[in-house]
């Protein structure tokens, strides 16, 4: 019998409104979740075999723009899905996810493992008529074909059943670690009884702490919550040793404490998994499997990348070091430099070398004029205009919506949300998010993104102040967001960010160089007591002082990169905890620095496959983005109307319609040169 479904299910509704339709958040509750999931399953399951069983010869219109065009319910609620699962999580929601994730991995392998629908795929992507479709479709049908042998389209029946079994239980078990790993974030703080606990603490950084006790109703004074966007900066600036121990203690033990969130032996099977399913379809390990479709293609070349960065970012850090250590010990200091000991007295010495102190320099960096400056850049660069919209509907008080568009013709181009401030039930860091992908098969579908931070709120009446750290982050991510803003393509599974995972940073990581112009410093870094720019005094001490603690930044990304990469090219069962040891020592790790991540945190490479043997990406794209940058200076400088056009021409619109090292070409007239990204860093170039 079947089942009923109660189609006023708000989740199940069109999106209404402007701009191609908004999601309702006015309307959804968690208990719609699961009937409608369900009935969008099958919805776009039924679309899949109307393809499959199509009568007529397979053509581009009736496979893959029928494929293109299924699921449009279902992805409409998994955006939904996503936004309550990133940002608004709860033990009701965690019920529903957890049931719901292996149901939606199930899709893919439904997909993948159709016969009748590969054939169909195989057959054209063979035949004469391939060839006389326009450049965007044979790219896309490429794509389709590739991805399903790699996904295992060619196995046998035994095989297939597997994969999809392995596929599942994946989805169910990177679930449960984004969750452990959450409640380890929400539970945990460092409690600050009195007000020598604050000592060295910056004033809006103490009232933002001491808000975050009263949120908890903590019967302390302030706290410090287990999330990056509070440990680092506390790190940074508390004058109180022990304390500092004690919050880099619960940040670096996420997930591995002696508790119900534990989440080793959680991570041990996804890797289990992950080596079985690889020889399945073909590959060694996984790292051989995850590459495939990547722009390195062998995890050797990452290795070899990393290792030529290392080795010179470990020297920098030795000497950094060596002038903390000298500091410690002209104070009296009995002890040598230990990892929570490292920003605190980082800072030190930039204020002693460069007589440049990050606190100063925060009292410039308000989030609301940074937001304003990220939008005049785009302007600048991009003819991008932005109108704050006050009847979208939002999930959150916190949310706020935008308007992009081309500021010579008007033309709205889609929307933009920002999501700053840290709560509970969102998970820590950063990101962006595509709630709608730009397509235009039928007609022109609008992008909706999104920028997600957790930026500490604060008094109600004072500017929310953020470090250049936070700065960088809030334009990085950005830089996504354009990305996808940006496309202008005809197929959504071409759209936007949907590049190699180790292009994908390039652009966002590009958009970092412009925070520091002093276009953009002078008219948006303006201090929040007196509205004054930064003196071009300070503009040039923070030019001075650009490579500073680069060594520390490199070698902690870099060490979580080998430790990513290493774990997957293994096919034997792991002991976190050694592995991570022998792997650091094998490396020459500095004992002042821990990894960015540690394994039983590492939620990039444990909440899904996405940066799975792909951690390494970041300091791929960096080397596109310091090439990339290099074109700018070459020519009339940041803001140089030639290459940023060119730079949309080439990257930002054309999403992945062109294979991505051509792409770059496009941009650049030759591939990216390291010896730009070594200029970038200070460390020394090979001739």
């Amino acid at each position: 019998m079947k089942k009923q479904i109660n189609l006023d299910n708000p989740l199940l509704q069109e999106w209404s409104g402007s701009y191609g339709g908004v999601p309702d958040f006015t309307n959804y509750k968690i208990s719609d979740f699961k009937p409608a999931i369900e009935f969008a399953i099958q919805q776009k399951l039924d679309e899949i075999e109307v393809a499959a069983n199509d009568t007529e010869e397979p053509s581009f219109e009736n496979t893959i723009v029928a494929l293109e065009l299924s699921g449009k319910k279902l992805d409409q609620i998994h955006a939904v899905y996503g936004i309550y699962r990133s940002n608004l999580s709860s033990p009701e929601f965690n019920a529903v996810d957890t049931e719901m994730s292996p149901k939606l991995a199930e899709i893919s392998d439904k997909l993948y493992q159709n016969e009748k629908l590969f054939s169909r795929i195989k057959k054209l992507y063979r035949s004469e008529e391939s060839k006389k479709l326009n450049d965007e479709q044979q790219r896309l049908l490429w794509l389709y074909y590739t991805d399903f042998v790699r996904e295992g389209a060619e196995l046998n029946e035994e095989d297939k059943k597997e994969v999809a079994a392995i596929n599942q239980e994946l989805a169910r078990l990177f679930t449960l670690f984004s969750q452990k790993l959450l409640a380890e974030e929400n539970d945990q703080f460092v409690e600050l009884k009195d007000l020598e606990d604050l000592d060295g603490l910056p004033e809006e950084f103490k009232n933002a702490a001491i808000a975050e006790a009263k949120e908890r109703n903590l019967n302390v004074l302030a706290c410090i919550g287990n999330t990056r966007s509070s440990i680092e900066p506390f790190l940074t600036f508390s004058s109180r040793r022990d304390l500092r121990e004690k919050a880099f203690d619960i940040f670096v033990k996420r997930g591995d404490n002696d508790n119900e969130n534990n989440t080793n032996e959680t991570l041990v099977s996804i890797l289990e998994l992950r080596a079985k399913k690889a020889k399945i379809l073909g590959f060694r390990n996984f790292s051989e499997w995850s590459l495939s479709n990547k722009m390195a293609k062998d995890p050797l070349k990452t290795l070899d990348l990393m290792e030529s960065v290392w080795k010179p970012a470990v020297e920098k850090v030795k000497n950094d070091v060596t002038a903390m250590q000298k500091m410690v010990d002209q104070q009296g200091g009995d002890f040598k430099i230990q990892p929570w000991d490292y920003r605190y007295y980082a800072e030190k010495v930039r204020k002693a070398k460069y007589d440049l102190d990050q606190n100063e320099i925060k009292q410039y960096l308000q989030l609301e004029n940074l937001r304003e400056g990220m939008f005049w850049t785009a302007g600048e660069l991009f003819d991008l205009g932005f109108k704050q919209l006050f009847d979208v509907p939002v999930y959150h008080s916190d949310v706020r919506v935008w308007e992009v568009n081309n500021k010579n013709t008007g033309k709205v181009i889609g929307l933009w949300y920002f999501d700053p401030y840290a709560r509970v039930g969102k998970r820590s860091g950063a990101w962006m998010n595509s709630h709608r992908d730009q397509q235009k098969i039928k007609e022109n579908v609008l992008p909706i993104v999104s920028n997600n931070c957790n930026f500490i709120k604060g008094n109600a009446d004072e500017p929310v102040l953020i470090s250049w750290d936070d700065a960088t982050t809030l334009f990085h991510e950005f830089g996504h967001a354009l990305h996808g803003l940006c496309s202008n393509v005809t197929y959504p599974s071409l759209s936007g960010t949907s590049v190699a995972r180790d292009y994908v940073e390039f652009p966002s990581q590009l958009l970092e160089h412009w925070l520091s112009t002093p276009e953009v410093l002078n008219k948006f870094a303006l201090h929040y007591k007196t509205n004054q720019p930064l003196s071009q005094s300070l503009v040039e001490r923070i030019a001075k002082a650009a490579n500073f603690n680069e060594g520390f930044a490199t070698v902690e990304t870099i060490s979580s990169s080998f430790v990513d990469m290493k774990l997957h090219l293994t096919t034997e069962t792991v002991d976190s905890h050694q592995f991570e040891k022998d792997v650091l020592a094998e490396i020459n790790m500095p004992s002042e620095i821990v990894m960015r991540h540690r394994i039983p945190q590492f939620a990039h490479i444990f909440s899904s496959d996405g940066y799975a043997a792909g951690y390494y990406s970041y300091l791929w794209a960096d080397v596109i983005n310091a090439d990339a940058y290099e074109a700018f200076l070459e020519g009339n400088g940041p803001f140089d109307k030639v290459v940023s056009k060119r730079l949309y021409d080439t990257v930002l619109s054309v999403g992945n319609t062109i294979d991505n090292e051509k792409m770059y070409e496009n941009f650049r007239g030759h591939s990216p040169q390291s010896n730009a990204l070594m200029r970038a860093r200070n460390f020394p170039v090979k001739s």
